[in-house]
C-alpha cells in the first residue's frame, strides 16, 4: 500500500488538506487457529453459522477495532499475555476474544480465541 492510499483528501476555504486515516486489520494469533476458522466454513450446519458469526465480527471489526466489550485488566487471564483484552459477543452465545494493537498508522485487531459462553464464564471466572 503506498502513503497515498493512506490519506483522504478534503478542501476546507479553498484550501486541501490531508487528513490521515488509519488502516484497520484483522489477523489470526496463529496460522493454526486461522485453519479452525477455514475448517468451520466445511463442518456441519452449526460449524458453518459459527463460521458466518465469525465472518462478521471481522468485518465489524475491520470497521471499528473496539467495537467489543473491553474485559477489564484485573480480569484479564495470564495465559492471553496481553496488556489489553475484547470480547465480541457472538449469536448463540459464543464469545470471540481478540487485543487491539497499533500505532498512529495501523491498529491490528488479533483474534486469540472464541468459545461458548460456559467457556467463557469458566475462563475468565464469572
Amino acid at each position: 500500500m503506498d502513503m497515498e492510499s493512506c490519506f483522504d483528501k478534503e478542501t476546507r476555504k479553498g484550501g486541501t488538506f490531508q487528513k490521515m486515516i488509519k488502516i484497520k486489520e484483522v489477523v489470526f494469533v496463529s496460522k493454526k487457529l486461522k485453519g479452525d476458522y477455514e475448517n468451520l466454513k466445511d463442518g456441519k450446519f452449526e460449524d458453518k453459522e459459527l463460521y458466518n458469526f465469525i465472518t462478521r465480527a471481522i468485518e465489524d471489526l475491520k470497521k471499528d477495532p473496539l467495537c467489543g466489550t473491553r474485559i477489564p485488566k484485573r480480569l484479564i487471564p495470564k495465559e492471553y499475555s496481553v496488556s489489553a483484552l475484547w470480547k465480541y459477543d457472538l449469536p448463540n452465545a459464543w464469545r470471540l476474544i481478540y487485543t487491539v494493537v497499533g500505532n498512529d498508522v495501523k491498529i491490528v485487531s488479533v483474534i486469540l480465541e472464541w468459545m461458548t459462553h460456559k467457556e467463557y464464564e469458566r475462563r475468565f471466572n464469572y
